[in-house]
């Protein structure tokens, strides 16, 4: 059906490509491209035997020329964006130079400003509906199906949602002292950000990790859960209907919390350059450098996932709650595709996203997040591709 060039070779990436030799009759073609070229081809020799030919090809994606030279050469009918968040735009302005379709998991993020907003893509809607192309912005987890439980909720079972909280949990342990699940320099930059919620129409700043509480998770019991902000609650908070509070809150473990602590407190998560012997470095970035790589926790974490939308409003006048979530689990993650869950769960639906998008279900020219196309191919792709999602109409309800 189509040519997909994947850019990244991480973790999530792995998935995606993984996930996408799945469905050979949709991705009859990829190239994976990434600064380590040595990265495209580990994966693509994992693949051998694919339906899928793969090619793998040596991408600085800072570089928009080099980009659109990738993008002319391979022709592809749409590029997967899972290289870091500082990336989108040059990719979007070669996908506009080119004329072909965008999807990412994450929004923009300025290198030296830990600012997530999506203006800076939002920005681009009237040029990517000039060029009759779609972008279509954090086919994720969260953001991503987090924004489609929003939209299927709205769809089926609510009139007006009226507070949605965001949780996700995770219940795995690798083993180490200290590591994170994902990119550890997007990681640490997310959590040590204020947090901030939407409420009543204007937006909430918290100090960094100062609202705790404990909830009780289907399949992983009580945690621990922080609010903190994400970028899916600014686009949903203008998405979906009579909206007046939304949150996100993420499980953190006393020990991941003192680690982060003290390491916030020697400096070494600051992305303000200092002078070591003669040299300019950014004390996060070098941190990054000596924790374990998230690809390499596969192996070693077990135990489960849980991320859903817990969801109040009213239907036919009367007041309705709503749960919506998925447990995954990292050991049978890994032995589908060598991943722990967390790349799993935003691999995953990257794929779903631009399967979609391939197939001509979620096209229409301009810049979109996922909450702003029909939920219900999204939610059936869902269970068909190793996501499957559980509904309770009588949670227990977050303060």
């Amino acid at each position: 059906m189509g040519k997909a060039l994947i850019i990244g070779a991480g973790g999530v990436a792995s998935v995606a490509i993984h996930k996408c030799c799945q469905n050979p009759d949709v991705f009859e073609e990829i190239c994976i491209a990434s600064r380590t070229k040595e990265k495209c081809d580990a994966i693509k020799n994992k693949l051998e035997g694919s339906q899928t030919i793969i090619h793998t090809a040596q991408l600085d994606a800072d570089n928009t020329e080099a980009v659109i030279e990738l993008i002319k050469s391979f022709k592809p009918d749409i590029v997967i964006n899972l290289a870091l968040p500082y990336q989108d735009l040059t990719i979007m302005d070669a996908c506009l130079a080119t004329g072909v379709d965008y999807l990412d998991t994450a929004n923009y993020e300025p290198p030296d400003i830990p600012k997530f907003e999506y203006k800076w893509q939002w920005a681009y809607r009237e040029k990517f509906a000039q060029a009759g192309i779609t972008a279509l912005l954090g086919s994720g987890f969260d953001p991503g199906v987090t924004g489609i439980f929003c939209a299927y909720a709205q769809k089926h079972y609510f009139d007006e949602i009226h507070t949605i909280d965001i949780v996700d949990a995770n219940a795995g342990d690798h083993g180490y002292p200290f590591a994170t699940n994902f990119n550890p320099e997007i990681n640490i930059r997310e959590i040590t950000a204020n947090g901030r919620y939407y409420e009543n129409g204007s937006w909430i700043e918290t100090e960094p990790l100062a609202v705790k509480k404990e909830y009780d998770l289907p399949q992983i019991g009580p945690k621990n859960i922080y609010l903190l902000y994400h970028e899916e609650l600014e686009s949903l908070a203008i998405n979906i209907k009579g909206i007046k509070k939304i949150r996100f809150w993420m499980t953190f473990s006393d020990n991941y919390i003192n680690h982060l602590r003290v390491l916030e407190n020697v400096g070494m998560t600051s992305i303000e350059p200092i002078n070591f012997e003669g040299q300019q470095i950014i004390p996060l970035q070098f941190l990054k450098a000596v924790l374990p790589d998230p690809a390499s926790l596969g192996p070693r974490t077990k135990g489960k996932t849980n991320i859903g939308c817990i969801i109040q409003g009213t239907k036919d006048g009367k007041p309705r709650t709503y749960y919506v979530y998925n447990v995954c689990d990292h050991q049978e993650c890994y032995a589908e595709v060598g991943s722990q869950a967390i790349s799993y769960t935003t691999g995953v639906p990257a794929m779903i996203g631009a399967m979609l998008m391939l197939k001509g279900i979620w096209k229409k020219p301009g810049v979109f997040n996922v909450e702003e196309f029909d939920p219900d191919p999204f939610m059936e792709a869902l269970n068909k591709c190793g996501l499957p999602w559980q509904e309770d109409f009588s949670p227990t309800l977050l303060d």
